[in-house]
C-alpha cells in the first residue's frame, strides 16, 4: 500500500482542509474504500451559532465518497453530547440517530454517519476507518483471530463482529481503553479503525497496518483456491447473446441497467469449479451486502431455470427471518456470474450497476486471498439478514427522490446530431433515460453527447457515428446499446434527408438516397429493435418521426413525401405485428421545425421558398402564418410529444400519428 501524504501539501492545510485532504488520500485507494465507504473524523474547537467556542466532531456525512469529499460533506456535531451518551447501557438504533441529529451544529449538515458515536468515543483527534481488502482477507477467514495475532500483536485491537451501531462505538471504545498502546482496531468482517494525534499519523498507521496485511498474504505459498481455469476471447459476443433475456426477466416491472466485467480475475473465478460454492457464503461486509445483496447468482445450467432457484432461495431465506412488519425487497440478484462470460452487474441506473460491479470485483479479490491464507467465511445467514432489512438502511431508501420518468430505460435515437434528435436526447436525458446516440456526423453528435454527459452525468450517455442506411452500422449501434446498457426499451427513428426538385428534375440517386434514409433507414432499426425486445420479452417501443408531407405532400417535394410515406405506413405495420407482444409504435409528424436542424439546408430553404413563391428569408415566418396557431415550432415542441409516447402516459396508445405543426388543416390525421 503506497503512502501518498505530502508533508508540502499537508503543511499548507490546517483544521476541515486537513480532514479533507486526508479523506482523498484514503479514498482514491480503490483497495481501501469503494465508493461512499469508509468514513473519517477530526475533532477540533468551532463556533457555535452564539458565537461560543466549542469543541466539534466533525464526520464524513452519509452519501458522500472519500474521493471527492468536500468540506461540506462532513457533519459537525457536539463533541461534549456525544460523550455524555458513551456511559448508557442500551441506546436504540432510532434513539441514536435522533441524538445524532439533535447533537448537529448545523441542522442543514449531512445526516452524520451511522458509526459517528464510535468516532466520538475513540480518545484520538484524528479517526480513519476503511473496508481495506487485505484486512478483510484476514477477518473473513476461520482462524482470523489467530492470523490477527500473528500479523498485529499489539499494535491493534480485535473487536468480534457487532451490528454497526451504538454496541459496536461502546465495544471499541471499551477495547481502546484496555489497550492504551493500540494504534488502531480490526473489526471482525467490517474493516480496519487507526487514530492518531495528528491527521499523518492516523493516515499513516491505515497505511502500515494494510501493508502488513498485504505482505502476510503475499507471504503464503502461491495457491490456486480458484483451481485450474481458463478464459475465452468471446465474452463480450457471449454477452450480447445473454444480456437481453437476463435484463427481461430482471426487469418484469421495474427497468434495470446491465453492465459487464471480463477481466482476468473474474473471468478466472467465473470459470473456476468452486466459484458457485464460494459465491453463496454471503458478503465480504455488511456495507458490500447493501449493494450486492446477501450472495451472486452464478449460473451453471439454465439462466431462467436458475434465476428462478435464486428467487426461491431468496424469498425462503427472507420467510425465515422476517418479522410480520418487514416488507420483502425485490427477489432478484445485482451480481450475476456465468462462465464464458463474466460478471453482469446489475443496477437502477449504470452509476449504481458499476458500483455493484466495483465491489464485487473487490469481493472477488477477498475471497481469493482469504482461501489462499485460510478459508473464507462471513456473515452468519440471521447476521445478513439483520443488515440486509436494517430499518434504519430501509429508512434511507424513503429519504431518496422519486425516480424521474423514464429512470432505467434504455434508448437509441437517431439523427441525435441536431435538430429534433438532438432535443429529444436532452429531453429523455432529463427524465432519466439512458441514451445510445447516433448520426452520421461524428462531430456533431459526438459534441451533443459531451454536452449531455457535462449536463446529466457521464453514464448517461454514449455517442456514435451511425448511418442509417448501412445494415452493418445499424446492427453495430445496437449491439452497443446492449454492451453499455444491458438492453433496449425505446427506439426514436428520427434520422431523414429532404430533396426538393420538381419530379422530371428529381436524379434517380437523389430518389433512392431519399428511400435510403427516410424508408430503409427505418426498417434497419425497426428490426434491429424488434430482436432485442422479443429477446428481452417486456415489451418496448418506437417512435418514427416522419412529416406533414405524409398526410398533406407538398410541390417540388416528391421524394421526401414519398419516402416519408412509406416510413408511416411500415410504422403501422408494425404496430399491428407486434402489439401482442406488448410493442408499441407510433408516429410523430412535425412541420416546418427549423432551429439547428440540418435537414433545412441552404439549398433545401431557396428550393421551399422558390416552390412557395416567397424569398428564401421569409420561409420561416410564411410556414409559422400558415398554420392555425400561428406558431413556430421548435425542436422542443417535437420532442415533448417523443416523451409522451415514449413514456407510461401514452401505455395503451400504438398506431397513432400525433401532429406538431402548429395546426395544419390539410394534414389533420384522417
Amino acid at each position: 500500500m503506497k503512502n501518498l501524504w505530502s508533508e508540502t501539501t499537508a503543511a499548507k492545510l490546517s483544521g476541515i482542509d486537513l480532514l479533507v485532504y486526508r479523506s482523498r488520500l484514503i479514498g482514491k485507494e480503490a483497495n481501501l474504500v469503494l465508493w461512499g465507504g469508509g468514513n473519517t473524523s477530526m475533532k477540533l474547537t468551532e463556533t457555535d451559532h452564539l458565537g461560543r467556542k466549542v469543541r466539534v466532531l466533525r464526520v464524513k456525512g452519509s452519501g458522500s465518497d472519500l474521493k471527492f469529499s468536500q468540506a461540506k460533506d462532513f457533519s459537525p456535531l457536539r463533541l461534549e453530547e456525544l460523550l455524555a451518551v458513551e456511559q448508557r447501557e442500551v441506546m436504540s438504533d432510532e434513539e441514536m440517530v435522533d441524538y445524532l441529529n439533535a447533537c448537529l451544529l448545523n441542522p442543514k449538515s449531512p445526516r452524520p454517519s451511522i458509526e459517528t458515536l464510535m468516532h466520538a468515543f475513540i480518545p484520538y483527534d484524528h479517526v480513519d476507518h476503511s473496508h481495506a481488502d487485505a484486512i478483510l482477507a484476514l477477518t473473513n477467514t476461520k482462524n482470523n483471530q489467530k492470523i490477527f495475532a500473528q500479523v498485529f500483536a499489539q499494535d491493534m485491537v480485535w473487536v468480534p463482529y457487532i451490528k454497526p451501531g451504538f454496541p459496536l462505538a461502546k465495544a471499541v471504545a471499551q477495547a481502546v481503553r484496555k489497550n492504551s498502546r493500540a494504534r488502531g482496531a480490526i473489526l471482525e468482517k467490517h474493516g480496519i479503525f487507526t487514530w492518531g494525534k495528528t491527521a499523518r499519523e492516523s493516515y499513516e498507521t491505515m497505511i502500515e497496518m494494510v501493508t502488513r496485511a498485504e505482505q502476510f498474504v503475499s507471504a503464503t505459498p502461491a495457491l490456486k483456491p480458484f483451481g485450474n481455469t481458463h478464459t475465452t476471447e468471446c465474452c463480450q459476443q457471449n454477452y450480447l447473446k445473454i444480456a437481453p433475456i437476463l435484463r427481461g426477466l430482471v426487469s418484469p416491472q421495474k427497468r434495470f441497467i446491465l453492465t459487464l466485467a471480463d477481466t482476468p480475475p473474474i473471468l478466472e473465478f467465473a470459470n473456476s469449479e468452486i466459484g458457485p460454492e464460494i459465491s453463496r457464503r454471503g458478503p465480504v461486509t455488511p456495507d458490500h451486502l447493501l449493494r450486492t445483496k446477501c450472495s451472486a447468482l452464478f449460473v451453471q445450467n439454465d439462466l431462467t431455470r436458475d434465476l428462478q432457484n435464486y428467487q426461491d432461495h431468496y424469498t425462503a431465506y427472507f420467510n425465515k427471518h422476517a418479522n410480520p412488519e418487514t416488507k420483502l425487497q425485490d427477489s432478484f440478484p445485482r451480481v450475476v456470474l456465468i462462465p464464458e462470460v463474466g460478471l453482469i452487474s446489475i443496477g437502477k441506473n449504470l452509476t449504481a450497476a458499476k458500483i455493484v460491479r466495483d465491489i464485487y470485483q473487490h469481493t472477488i479479490s477477498v475471497y481469493r486471498d482469504a482461501m489462499t491464507i485460510d478459508d473464507y467465511t462471513s456473515l452468519t445467514e440471521a447476521e445478513i439478514f439483520e443488515m440486509e432489512y436494517w430499518p434504519l438502511e430501509l429508512f434511507k431508501l424513503t429519504l431518496a427522490p422519486p425516480d424521474p420518468e423514464m429512470a432505467g430505460r434504455i434508448a437509441l435515437i437517431t439523427g441525435a446530431g441536431s435538430g429534433i434528435g438532438r432535443a429529444t436526447a436532452f429531453r429523455l436525458a432529463q427524465e432519466g433515460a439512458h441514451l445510445v446516440i447516433g448520426d452520421v456526423d461524428e462531430a456533431s453528435v459526438s459534441q451533443v453527447g459531451q454536452e449531455i454527459q457535462k449536463k446529466f452525468g457521464p453514464d448517461v450517455c454514449i455517442a456514435i457515428r451511425m448511418d442509417v442506411t448501412s445494415p452493418e452500422s445499424v446492427a453495430q449501434a445496437f449491439a452497443q446499446a446492449v454492451l453499455h446498457f444491458g438492453g433496449l426499451d425505446l427506439l426514436v427513428s428520427n434520422a431523414g434527408i429532404a430533396v426538393s426538385h420538381p419530379v422530371d428534375q428529381i436524379s434517380l440517386e437523389e430518389w433512392e438516397q431519399s428511400f435510403a434514409v427516410n424508408t430503409r433507414g427505418h426498417f434497419l432499426c425497426a428490426k434491429e429493435a424488434l430482436a432485442i425486445f422479443k429477446q428481452q420479452g417486456i415489451g418496448g417501443n418506437i417512435v418514427f418521426v416522419a412529416t406533414k408531407n405524409v398526410m398533406a405532400p407538398g410541390k417540388d417535394f416528391a421524394a421526401y413525401s414519398a419516402s416519408k410515406a412509406a416510413e408511416a405506413q411500415l410504422a403501422k405495420v408494425l404496430a399491428i405485428e407486434n402489439g401482442p407482444l406488448g410493442i408499441r409504435v407510433n408516429i410523430v409528424n412535425p412541420d416546418a421545425v427549423f432551429g439547428d436542424s440540418k435537414l433545412w439546408s441552404e439549398t433545401v430553404r431557396r428550393e421551399r421558398a422558390q416552390a412557395h413563391g416567397i424569398p428564401p428569408e421569409q420561409l420561416e415566418d410564411f410556414y409559422r402564418k400558415r398554420n392555425l396557431l400561428h406558431a413556430q415550432v421548435t425542436p422542443m415542441d417535437v420532442a415533448e410529444t417523443i416523451l409522451f409516447l415514449a413514456s407510461d402516459r401514452s401505455a395503451k396508445t400504438t398506431g397513432c400519428t400525433i401532429t406538431v405543426d402548429g395546426g395544419v388543416k390539410e394534414a389533420f390525421p384522417r
